[in-house]
């Protein structure tokens, strides 16, 4: 499998929304996002070229710019969007990311019904929850790449390490029967949501 990375696209687009570079207004406040870290990945296999991201406070860094099967990440608390246990771009989250295919399983990946469609675990095929890296126990959420046409097998494997002690109750919008809510301590967070989601990109959102 030939990954070529793109990762620098998204230093360029960092740079043109930089103030004095076209734009008037003063941008709001956002996180202290360190040298190196970009909020889109855009990766080329064997030919095609995928996106992954922007999330909301998460922000990428490869481990080899030439490279981006292995990644790190930070998340922080943009917009209070994640907990209303600590301020607004706080940091919450730092890990690794490490680039997978899912194997066909006969599971017809979501086409519709908005940005982002999960498959917990329980209904996952275990083919899929084997790719997990070591150790397993840690890596517990997946995220696809996409393209044009839709969300990809291909995606990371994610490792969430708590830097504080929080309530992840996505700003107080879910409560304790939601599959995303629970409570991070700091240390690796095997609680994180355990979820295999599929994304058909940002251009897709609100559809």
């Amino acid at each position: 499998m030939k990954v070529r990375s793109f990762w620098w696209l998204g230093l360029v687009a960092a740079v043109l929304l930089l103030p004095g570079c076209g734009r008037a207004e003063k941008p709001a406040a956002g996180p202290e996002v360190p040298r190196g870290y970009v909020a889109t990945l855009e990766v080329e296999i064997d030919g095609q070229v995928y996106g992954f991201g922007p999330f909301v406070g998460y922000y990428f860094r490869p481990l080899d710019p030439a490279d981006l099967s292995r990644v790190a990440f930070i998340c922080f608390n943009e917009r209070r969007f994640y907990t209303l246990d600590l301020p607004e771009n706080s940091r919450l989250f730092e890990g690794e990311a490490v680039l997978v295919r899912l194997p066909d399983a006969g599971f017809s990946l979501p086409d519709s019904g908005g940005r982002i469609r999960p498959v917990s675990f329980p209904r996952a095929p275990a083919a899929w929850l084997a790719t997990r890296p070591a150790p397993q126990d840690e890596f517990v959420h997946f995220h696809s790449l996409y393209n044009a046409a839709g969300p990809s097998l291909r995606g990371y494997w994610l490792r969430h390490r708590a830097l504080a002690a929080f309530t992840y109750d996505m700003g107080g919008r879910v409560g304790p029967k939601g599959p995303l809510y629970h409570r991070a301590v700091p240390g690796v967070d095997r609680d994180f949501a355990h979820l295999v989601e599929f994304d058909r990109g940002p251009a897709s959102a609100g559809r």
